[in-house]
């Protein structure tokens, strides 16, 4: 099942984050996005809110829990934080918000680089079938699926998704 465009889901992301920042009072947020999904979302909303610092980009291949199960992916992408998120308050951006484990990984690996002084999690889709404590602080859009069904996201542009079905291959 293809779904139509996500416009109207970014829109309303840009305005919660927007909401949160005038609320909180906060001054030069810098964005982070998940490679490689979290990325296309982020770059939108980063359009849209006109914030002044770079996009930041995690690749969290090296810090999942299940690394040493999959092993490394031909796909991975250098990490590009080109600002310090020491004291920062950061907007951590992702597609697809599911078990947690890959919020968890981006965690991880944003405090390597130093302690910010807030994340705000913005996803555009949050899924059932969460495994670990996490959620989103802004979302896109809420959808329940079975574990027979996955999430595919296309883009960059123009950024869309469906819904798929899982076979047994």
């Amino acid at each position: 099942m293809v779904l139509e465009a996500p416009n109207i889901l970014l829109a309303s992301m840009a305005s919660q984050l927007q909401e949160r920042i005038d609320s909180k009072q906060i001054n030069n947020p810098a964005m982070v996005g998940i490679h490689t999904g979290g990325v296309w979302v982020a770059s939108a909303l980063h359009q849209l809110l006109a914030i002044k610092e770079p996009l930041g980009t995690l690749d969290i291949s090296f810090y999942r829990d299940d690394f040493s199960r999959i092993g490394i992916s031909p796909e991975v992408k250098p990490s590009k934080l080109p600002f310090s998120i020491d004291d920062r308050h950061i907007i951590l951006v992702d597609d697809v918000l599911y078990t947690g484990r890959t919020i968890r990984a981006a965690l991880n690996e944003l405090f390597d680089y130093g302690r910010p002084a807030s994340i705000t999690l913005a996803t555009l889709i949050v899924r059932s079938g969460r495994e670990l404590p996490i959620s989103a602080d802004v979302t896109g859009t809420q959808l329940s699926l079975d574990s027979t069904q996955q999430i595919k996201l296309k883009g960059p542009e123009p950024l869309s998704f469906e819904i798929v079905e899982l076979t047994d291959s």
